[in-house]
């Protein structure tokens, strides 16, 4: 069976770094960080606590009594969401709907709202739930409002993979179109993990960054040796996929072709990473893709900040890409929005997609201090030109849930 080509005609974008995607690509180029010290009610008795939030004001999108439904995540994503299908100029038929699917991914879904909702149970005389509680809470409720504002009634995936979620999300819905199950997706992710809770949640594991003690904004340093812990940050992303025939058909711009997508699983550990099964993923992708390993120019890395993942990612690619490894350019950008969890597949793919679009690699911000077993070339702290055909983003997830995404300019006859 002929599989059909699948191409990226609208992007969207909530971040700590900007709220459209032209702002959050500038300020990735430019190197200006979104993150910052968590408010004091957040913060524990120990080192300062540090995060990637969103200025997001719900007031400016909806009316008071219809953002309190909505979960914070769940905000995040109609935002992106509507941006994508505007930018896509997206206009859809009835009969056209049922063929127009929703493919989200979060790793928590409404955890703003269960959190609201324990604080009034235990905290309230006498204990009181809101009726909401279920629907804003529960982990598809920003697949089901996207489903629902827009009226796509095709087929529908909500993933929870972890750091995965949404760049399987995305993979699945380029799997669905090229299948031709569904002519039109959206697809991306959300997470609005920046709560009391959560916060002391990941400060108990120790897996949390340190404050900066001169600027926090600079606490997040992946593949530096300096580097302390992952940094939360909160957002949403969202592209709009298309067949290559739908897109060409209504003349629409595209931005890239989906290339490849690679899905396997660490089978080893519920948290640590495991180079073997990154190696697998990123091989499947390029399978998947058509692609020897020097067809890719830019990895956007998972690149955590962690000691032990930058330093198994390091290793995966060199075991992945062999020689070619050392003429990689790979950055990860979470030294700037944070780690968006479920939502960073999406996020960092749409990063991935503006530089193939621009030709420009983002810099890893904060890399002043290299570590020698991170070795490849990180393009440290300054953004650079360099001519794209094909670019990966690599999202690595807890549960060793591991997804692979390929993008590449996109040419009517292949």
């Amino acid at each position: 069976m002929t599989r059909r080509r699948v191409v990226v005609t609208g992007l969207g974008v909530v971040s700590p770094v900007g709220q459209t995607a032209n702002d959050f690509f500038d300020n990735l180029v430019r190197a200006r960080s979104g993150i910052g010290l968590v408010p004091d009610a957040m913060q524990s008795s120990g080192e300062p606590l540090v995060a990637g939030q969103v200025a997001f004001d719900p007031a400016h999108y909806w009316a008071p009594h219809v953002s309190a439904q909505l979960d914070r995540a769940t905000q995040f994503a109609l935002v992106a969401a509507r941006q994508a299908i505007d930018d896509a100029a997206l206009s859809l038929s009835e009969e056209e709907s049922f063929r127009a699917g929703v493919y989200w991914g979060t790793g928590l879904g409404g955890a703003t709202s269960i959190e609201d909702s324990y604080r009034l149970l235990f905290g309230s005389q006498p204990p009181r739930i809101r009726p909401t509680s279920v629907v804003m809470g529960m982990s598809n409720a920003a697949a089901a409002q996207i489903s629902i504002t827009h009226g796509f009634r095709g087929p529908m995936l909500n993933i929870a993979t972890a750091c995965s979620s949404s760049a399987a999300s995305t993979g699945e819905a380029y799997r669905a179109i090229q299948a031709g199950h569904a002519d039109v997706a959206v697809a991306g992710g959300s997470e609005a993990l920046i709560t009391r809770g959560n916060i002391l949640a990941w400060d108990a594991m120790r897996a949390l960054a340190h404050a900066d003690p001169v600027d926090p904004s600079r606490s997040c340093k992946p593949f530096s040796l300096n580097r302390t812990g992952i940094v939360l940050g909160e957002g949403a992303a969202a592209t709009i996929l298309e067949s290559a025939e739908h897109a060409e058909r209504r003349g629409a711009h595209i931005y890239a072709e989906v290339a490849g997508y690679g899905n396997a699983s660490d089978a080893r550990h519920i948290s640590k990473p495991d180079a073997s099964g990154q190696v697998r993923t990123i091989r499947l992708a390029l399978e998947d893709a058509g692609l020897t390993p020097d067809a890719i120019e830019y990895v956007n890395a998972h690149g955590t900040a962690t000691q032990v993942g930058d330093v198994v990612e390091t290793d995966g690619l060199k075991q992945a890409f062999g020689a070619h490894a050392r003429r990689l350019c790979v950055s990860s950008t979470k030294a700037l929005h944070g780690h968006l969890m479920g939502g960073a597949g999406a996020i960092e793919f749409l990063a991935a997609l503006l530089a193939l679009q621009h030709n420009v690699v983002p810099p890893t911000a904060h890399l002043d201090v290299p570590d020698p077993n991170c070795d490849l070339d990180y393009v440290p702290t300054l953004a650079r030109e360099v001519p794209l055909s094909a670019v990966m983003s690599n999202s690595f997830g807890f549960g060793g849930m591991n997804a692979v995404l390929i993008a590449s300019r996109y040419r009517e006859a292949r």
